[in-house]
Parts: C-alpha cells; structure tokens; sequence
C-alpha cells in the first residue's frame, strides 16, 4: 500500500494554518496506510496530536530546515472515538464561550473548565481565535466529542464540545 503524501508547505509559507488539512488527510487514511506529512518545521504539537490518535512517527531533516514525517498506524483502530461522527443529531448548545480576546492557553482553561461542568450529552459551543491544536487531545483524554471549522472569513475557529460519560 502507498503512503498518502500530503505537503502542506506551500500553505505554510503563506502563513496558513495546515491542522484541518492534515485531519481531513488522517481521516481519508486506509486501514494501515501511513501519512508522510512534508513541512516547513518539526510539526512537534501534531506530533502529540497523531500519538494520541495512534500514530507513531519517523521524522527525517531535509534541505532548508524542512522536515518529512512519517505517521504509521499502531493498533487496529486509528480513528479517535471522541471526535464526532454525527454532530447533527446533538442537542443545541447549552454554554457558549467566546474566546477570541483570550491568549493561549486561557481559551483550552476555559473551555475544559467548562466541560468538567456540563452533564453528560450537553454542548457547549466556543469561538476562538485560532484553531486549538493543543486541546483536542485533552478533550480525547477527557471523553468528550467535538466538532469544528474555520467561519467563513477564515479569521475565527468555531467549535462545538459534548461532553463524554464522566469516570
């Protein structure tokens, strides 16, 4: 089976935000086939993000200060169970967070805070700044679905959490 190559250095040099191009890429991803990512830096936050959805990773210098990764499928299941499959069938939000004025990391503070709060099943709807890279994984740890985009104008991250079973 062939990697899925995915170069996001052309959006990077021009100062875009590559994180839902790479989740639409894992997301695509068949059974066992890996993501080679080519990049402008050593993605070290995604490579947090990719080891808590079951990737492990190879990543290799190359000219210029660039970087190739290779993320290779541990396990049998590659997919993250928190993230929604079928945010349509939610109930409407119940708490809305605009975290937009917020610098790092008082947006992931208030939004976990937030959901260690709500009951089970309930949403809570956040616009951000930018895209929280940083949380999804704290929100997997946490059991919690979500969902989110770019608005139209591309300026402000949307993001509907619900909250997971409580331990």
């Amino acid at each position: 089976m062939t990697d899925l190559e995915l170069d996001v250095r052309p959006l990077l040099r021009n100062g875009g935000e590559p994180f839902g191009a790479i989740m639409a890429a894992v997301g695509s991803l068949a059974p066992g086939q890996r993501l080679k990512l080519f990049a402008t830096f050593r993605p070290e936050p995604l490579l947090a993000v990719m080891a808590s959805k079951g990737f492990s990773h190879e990543a290799t210098p190359l000219d210029g200060g660039e970087w190739q990764v290779i993320f290779t499928p541990e396990g049998e299941d590659i997919t993250s169970p928190a993230v929604a499959s079928d945010p349509e069938k939610w109930p409407d939000p119940s708490y809305y967070i605009d975290c937009t004025e917020m610098d790092p990391p008082e947006p992931m503070v208030r939004i976990l805070a937030q959901l260690e709060a709500m009951a089970e099943g309930e949403v809570a709807f956040a616009l951000l700044g930018r895209e929280p890279v940083f949380l999804f994984p704290e929100l997997q740890a946490r059991g919690a679905g979500w969902v989110g985009d770019f608005d139209a104008t591309g300026e402000n991250y949307r993001l509907m959490v619900r909250a997971g079973r409580k331990p």
